[in-house]
């Protein structure tokens, strides 16, 4: 796989840096299907980020060695989605950026909403606080600059864009996200298996709920 550069980390570790996020979201799926196969020497932690993937936890030198020596070589397919967790994260499409989302993007809101429901998106990696998951999927076109001035504080809940990226924040924060609508969806949970709903690999749709009426 052209583009893979392999660098140590600590005593232990690989930090394979990619082209591409699409290139790290690949490889990512791809260390997975070999560890699940017992093709990969005995590591504690695979660990994909935005373009690069951490390997942590490979206590055999030789091993460690072989393996950077041989993944710039690999072939790696493109996921395909299959075997992998769905999830469906109801939206109220009632964010105070979304009139600005439709201007950037050239479209009406309503637009917007069919656009985001009609998208199919995978978890590409996690960070930012815990069960906050960065989900690609929408087109290159649609991306969106972050706001100038980044908000204090997000609600949780909020389902925002930035860059080529989806993501929900599972709790009050401050953000500069552009904000489409809110969830209810519990995206952080200790006590459940596992505690992110949102976690790498994981496919997730956005479906439309209707505001509810006043009483």
């Amino acid at each position: 796989m052209t583009g893979l550069r392999v660098l140590p980390v600590g005593e232990r570790g690989l930090l394979i840096e990619c082209d591409s996020g699409e290139q790290a979201e690949a490889l990512h799926a791809e260390l997975l299907r070999r560890a699940a196969r017992d093709e990969l020497p005995p590591v504690a932690e695979i660990v994909p980020a935005d373009r690069t993937v951490l390997l942590d936890g490979l206590d055999d030198p030789a091993a460690r060695a072989a393996l950077a020596a041989g993944l710039p070589r690999w072939e790696i397919p493109q996921p395909d989605g299959g075997g992998a967790r769905t999830v469906v994260v109801p939206v109220r499409y009632d964010g105070p950026d979304l009139a600005e989302v439709a201007r950037l993007w050239g479209v009406a809101p309503r637009e917007v909403v069919r656009i985001h429901t009609g998208t199919g998106f995978r978890v590409a990696f996690c960070g930012f606080a815990p069960g906050f998951g960065y989900l690609r999927g929408l087109p290159e076109r649609y991306r969106v600059p972050r706001r100038d001035t980044p908000r204090t504080r997000v609600p949780a809940g909020s389902v925002a864009l930035a860059g080529p990226y989806t993501g929900v924040y599972p709790r009050p924060t401050p953000g500069g996200w552009q904000l489409i609508g809110t969830t209810d969806a519990v995206l952080w949970d200790p006590e459940r298996t596992p505690a992110a709903l949102f976690t790498p690999g994981t496919l997730v749709r956005f479906t439309e709920v209707a505001e509810e009426a006043p009483c």
